[in-house]
C-alpha cells in the first residue's frame, strides 16, 4: 500500500539534552533497501530541527547541506542546533547531525519574514500532465525486488517521469534534461512548514537522475554506487506538496566521478516554488 508514513516518521523529532549547542533533537532515518540512509531524511530532519527554534512569523528560504558520512538506518541521528542570529527579517541556524559519536551531516538554514514584492522566475517547461503518465508502481508492475517495492510504494510520494523512468533502463533519450511530477500519497496537514519539509524531503530522490540518464546508467546497473556530497535549496513561494508539483531537472556538469544536478519545483499552473542544486559521487560499477 502506498502511504506517506515514511515521511511523517522521518520528521518526527524528540528533543534531547545537549551541552554543545543551544538545542538538540533526535530523529530516526527510514528503512531503505541498501546499506545507508536516504539523504532527504537528513535534509528534512535538519530543517525540522532548525524550525523548532524560530518564530512562527518566518519561514525557510534556504538550506545548504554537506553530507560527510553514510548514515546507518538502524540508529537515530542527533541534530544539534546553534542559533546563530535572529534579526528583524532573517534568522540563521547551523545544524550538525551526529551518529555513533561522529559528525555525519551539517546544514545552515536561513529563515525570512515574508514581504510583499514583485516576482520573476523562468517559465515552467511544457510537459505532459501527470494524469497522462504512469506512476512508478505502474512502470514497475510485474518486476520483483526490494528496490522495486521501495520505488513503487516506500518513498511517500507518487512520482511520474518525463520522458521516462531510469529504474531498470534509460527510458527515452539520453538527454541532460528530465522532469518528474511529484505528489505526496496522503493528504498532509495545512501547516505551510509541513509542505516545505515535504519538498525538502522528496528533492533528493531524483536530482541526480539526469546525470545517470546522460551516462546511460539506470538505477539497477550492477555495481552502481551514488552518494550525495553537498546540497543547496532555495524556497521562493509556498505550495502544497500533496498537490502535483513539477520537478524540472538537468545535469549541469559531469566530471571526476561527480555529477551536478539542478532542479526547479513548479506548481502545475507554472509558479516557481523552489530551486535545488546537488553534487553527487558516481561510481558506475562498469566502464563507461
Amino acid at each position: 500500500m502506498s502511504t506517506s508514513a515514511a515521511f511523517h516518521r522521518a520528521i518526527a523529532l524528540t528533543e534531547v539534552m545537549t551541552t554543545r549547542a543551544d538545542r538538540a533533537f533526535a530523529a530516526q532515518p527510514q528503512p531503505v533497501p541498501w546499506p545507508k540512509a536516504y539523504g532527504g531524511d537528513l535534509v528534512a530532519q535538519s530543517v525540522a530541527a532548525a524550525l523548532r527554534t524560530v518564530g512562527d512569523d518566518r519561514s525557510l528560504h534556504s538550506v545548504h547541506s554537506t553530507f560527510l558520512r553514510g548514515v546507518d538506518v538502524a540508529e537515530p541521528v542527533h541534530y544539534e542546533v546553534e542559533m546563530i542570529r535572529d534579526g528583524r527579517g532573517f534568522s540563521t541556524r547551523h545544524v550538525r547531525g551526529h551518529q555513533h559519536g561522529k559528525l555525519a551531516f551539517m546544514a545552515t538554514a536561513s529563515f525570512h519574514v515574508s514581504e510583499a514584492f514583485p516576482e520573476h522566475a523562468p517559465p515552467m517547461p511544457e510537459v505532459p500532465m501527470p494524469e497522462l503518465l504512469l506512476s512508478s508502481a505502474e512502470v514497475l508492475s510485474g518486476v520483483d525486488g526490494a528496490d522495486v517495492e521501495y520505488w513503487s510504494h516506500g518513498r511517500s510520494f507518487d512520482m511520474r517521469h518525463v520522458p521516462g523512468s531510469v529504474y531498470l533502463e534509460i527510458e527515452g533519450e539520453r538527454t541532460a534534461h528530465q522532469a518528474v511530477w511529484v505528489r505526496a500519497f496522503d493528504r498532509l496537514d495545512d501547516d505551510p512548514r509541513t509542505h516545505q519539509l515535504a519538498i525538502a524531503y522528496v528533492c533528493d530522490y531524483t536530482i541526480l537522475e539526469p546525470v545517470l540518464r546522460v551516462l546511460g546508467l539506470p538505477w539497477r546497473t550492477e555495481g552502481l554506487v551514488t552518494a550525495s556530497l553537498d546540497h543547496a535549496m532555495w524556497f521562493h513561494t509556498a505550495a502544497r506538496a500533496d498537490e502535483w508539483l513539477l520537478y524540472a531537472q538537468e545535469s549541469a556538469s559531469i566530471s571526476d566521478g561527480r555529477g551536478l544536478g539542478l532542479g526547479r519545483f513548479y506548481t502545475r499552473d507554472g509558479r516557481l516554488v523552489a530551486t535545488v542544486a546537488q553534487e553527487g559521487m558516481i561510481r558506475p560499477g562498469r566502464p563507461l
